[in-house]
């Protein structure tokens, strides 16, 4: 039995108590990295139906976020977005010609898509947030606030998103 398996047989045993509702009850969705150690549900005590969480490497606005966060508002009525990165992020530690090297020489065929790597992570997420607010797919522009969470102590502090370089602790 591989891992897989074991996460079926798991399950199995759930028990839902009731049938939750497809849209958002916070009207709520969240931009943030795959990272195995973000636990946002935990991070922000937010519980089953209550926010969209989309996920992806870096936790970066591509096409892909747009086209969910337009979904996200237009049909399930999401009226406000939380940007999510956090620090020791392996997006940090690579290059997107490094990377797309190591893929073309892996492959034979370069990556049409971004790699989106950064150096600095509140400057991405200032970055992150700009798309967002830029983007005309997006009926609700002005709720979109960014952060970064610290993999260690588990806490958030706000990107001021007006000021580059300001953070507020929260």
């Amino acid at each position: 039995m591989d891992v897989i398996d074991d996460l079926l047989g798991h399950n199995q045993t759930i028990q839902v108590p009731h049938h939750v509702d497809i849209h958002p009850t916070l009207r709520l969705a969240i931009v943030t990295c795959m990272d195995a150690r973000l636990d946002v549900f935990a991070a922000l005590g937010l519980e089953d139906g209550q926010a969209h969480i989309l996920r992806n490497a870096g936790g970066v606005v591509t096409d892909d976020v747009i086209r969910s966060l337009a979904i996200s508002q237009r049909i399930l009525l999401t009226d406000c977005v939380m940007v999510i990165h956090h620090t020791d992020c392996g997006m940090e530690k690579i290059t997107d010609d490094g990377f797309r090297a190591t893929l073309q020489a892996d492959t034979g065929v370069a990556p049409a898509f971004a790699i989106e790597t950064f150096t600095d992570v509140e400057a991405d997420v200032r970055q992150s947030v700009e798309r967002l607010r830029h983007s005309r797919f997006l009926p609700h522009r002005d709720r979109i606030r960014g952060f970064v969470y610290d993999v260690d102590s588990h806490s958030l502090s706000e990107v001021d998103c007006q000021q580059p370089g300001a953070l507020t602790n929260i």
